[in-house]
């Protein structure tokens, strides 16, 4: 290789990574928006009766799940883990992937990154084209996931669950199974009450962390793979992907080949959405980038996640479904957005901006690089403030699940840990040691920057203490199963009930004695 052509190779290098990074500059302040208010309704919003509400697929049970998958976390690794829980434990498959599909492609942070790198015609799309998919899919679902596949996924699910030791089947978490005591989530609270509490803000913000640090990976991908495509694919090669000027076929090429290409990229969630301006920028059609964006659900990760949840028979089924669903509803859209002549006109010849300037977004991130510290600072810190009752932190990724209703979790002596998926789990089974220290979990609250993929180093508590006494009631408390924990002078405090826990809070002085907690 001559000088000439490493000198032309670093520059190309060196302008995909600028035009990467501009990308993420410019929707910075969307990205930490968007994943506060997901946290924020995460936290607020209830969930107990959500398994018993999808017991079929009629529209109002499918619309009840759509609302319940837009407050989820906008994660596909944990939506499918999600999705398949419910379904093993009684909901009705079609209305499990009618969530599935609304926590991917219906939640705020979605919109916002859309409204930024496309502008809002794309957001709005993305708002039509996910109803239409849902209702898709539950008219004709049922055609091509018969009962018999169904049925036999669902007994696969029983199956394994009887193998691994994972809570998936149907009935009520037990203590033994990471369940919070008395009340779950804290106790059945009004939305009031949760606004006003400190540990609820907590909580909230652990979910926001938790989902930035779960996503990182496939943000950084996804913007970098987004800027090389923008610099270094000539519009030559898209003109030849994507067909031109044959009016209807031209869009219905577009929607087809649009998912087809979400297949192969290998990225999934938010992290595609960049992608999706850079096909936007190379001459796709409006329903073909609506397609693409749908389409996260059938990435090839995730493709090899359904099969090994429900069997390659009824996977090969639902993938074929989504893909024409996704085609068909960004076909639409199209159509839609066409006929009131709401389809942008003109494509950006750069994504983002060619260099720094002082304008509303750079404002707009510093305001929000701001609010993200204290967002981290709140969970980082949540301890302080009485949060985490009920909630568990995932070892390996970092997501916050709730131990009551965790898609997986994995007991290593007397400490149960809880995970938002299998593959989750399956990856703390293979090496344990590197995901705890003296069997006690890492915390994986990390400051932003670790969170956003710049690795993570690992926080080792005190030696995993294996029994509590209640100060309160004087009850010995297994801390694994504990419904509340506090710090109080350096010292965690482990609780029987939420009651308990109330009474210390108003007055820690009287009960906190040495020793209240013991180590092994």
């Amino acid at each position: 290789m001559t000088s000439l052509a490493v000198a032309g190779f670093l520059l190309d290098l060196g302008h995909s990574l600028r035009e990467a990074f501009f990308m993420l500059w410019e929707t910075l302040w969307a990205l930490v928006l968007g994943f506060t208010l997901s946290g924020v309704v995460q936290a607020f919003v209830s969930k107990e009766k959500m398994q018993a509400q999808m017991g079929n697929h009629r529209p109002l049970t499918v619309a009840k799940a759509s609302i319940y998958g837009m407050v989820s976390s906008s994660c596909s690794y944990a939506a499918s883990a999600m999705s398949k829980s419910i379904f093993a434990k009684g909901a009705d498959f079609i209305t499990a992937m009618a969530f599935m599909i609304a926590s991917t492609n219906l939640v705020v942070e979605l919109g916002l990154v859309l409204l930024v790198l496309l502008g809002w015609q794309f957001a709005a799309a993305e708002f039509v084209g996910g109803p239409i998919m849902i209702a898709l899919l539950a008219s004709v679902g049922g055609l091509v996931l018969t009962a018999p596949i169904i049925e036999a996924a669902r007994k696969r699910l029983t199956a394994s669950a009887d193998d691994d030791g994972a809570p998936n089947v149907p009935g009520p978490a037990s203590p033994s199974d990471g369940a919070p005591v008395d009340g779950g989530e804290g106790v059945q609270d009004s939305l009031r009450s949760k606004i006003t509490t400190p540990a609820a803000w907590a909580d909230a913000s652990s979910y926001a962390v938790a989902d930035v640090t779960m996503l990182r990976k496939e943000l950084v991908i996804g913007y970098l793979v987004a800027g090389f495509l923008a610099v270094l694919v000539p519009n030559g090669w898209w003109n030849a992907l994507f067909l031109h000027g044959h009016g209807f076929w031209t869009s219905l090429e577009n929607a087809l080949v649009g998912p087809l290409i979400a297949v192969i990229s290998w990225v999934c969630s938010i992290g595609n959405v960049p992608l999706a301006a850079a096909l936007w920028s190379g001459g796709i059609s409006f329903g073909g980038v609506i397609a693409f964006v749908f389409a996260d659900l059938i990435a090839m990760p995730l493709i090899l996640i359904y099969a090994k949840f429900y069997g390659w028979r009824l996977t090969i089924r639902l993938v074929a479904l989504f893909y024409v669903l996704m085609a068909i509803a960004g076909l639409v859209v199209e159509l839609l957005f066409g006929a009131a002549s709401l389809i942008p006109t003109s494509r950006p010849v750069e994504i983002a901006p060619a260099h720094f300037e002082w304008n509303y977004t750079a404002y707009l991130n510093l305001v929000f690089i701001i609010v993200g510290a204290a967002v981290w600072w709140l969970a980082r810190n949540r301890a302080r403030s009485g949060g985490g009752q009920g909630y568990a932190i995932d070892p390996v990724c970092g997501m916050q699940v709730r131990t009551s209703d965790a898609p997986a979790t994995a007991l290593v002596g007397r400490t149960r840990y809880s995970f938002c998926a299998d593959r989750c789990r399956e990856r703390f089974e293979a090496d344990p040691d590197r995901f705890t220290a003296d069997g006690a979990v890492h915390e994986a609250m990390e400051p932003l920057a670790v969170a956003i993929g710049l690795g993570r180093k690992p926080v080792q508590r005190s030696a995993a203490i294996t029994e509590a006494i209640d100060p309160v009631c004087a009850m010995t408390v297994d801390p694994a199963t504990a419904a509340a924990r506090r710090v109080h002078q350096g010292a965690e405090v482990w609780f029987c009930s939420v009651r308990c826990a109330e009474r210390f809070d108003a007055d820690p002085g009287s009960f906190a004695t040495p020793g209240s907690t013991m180590s092994t």
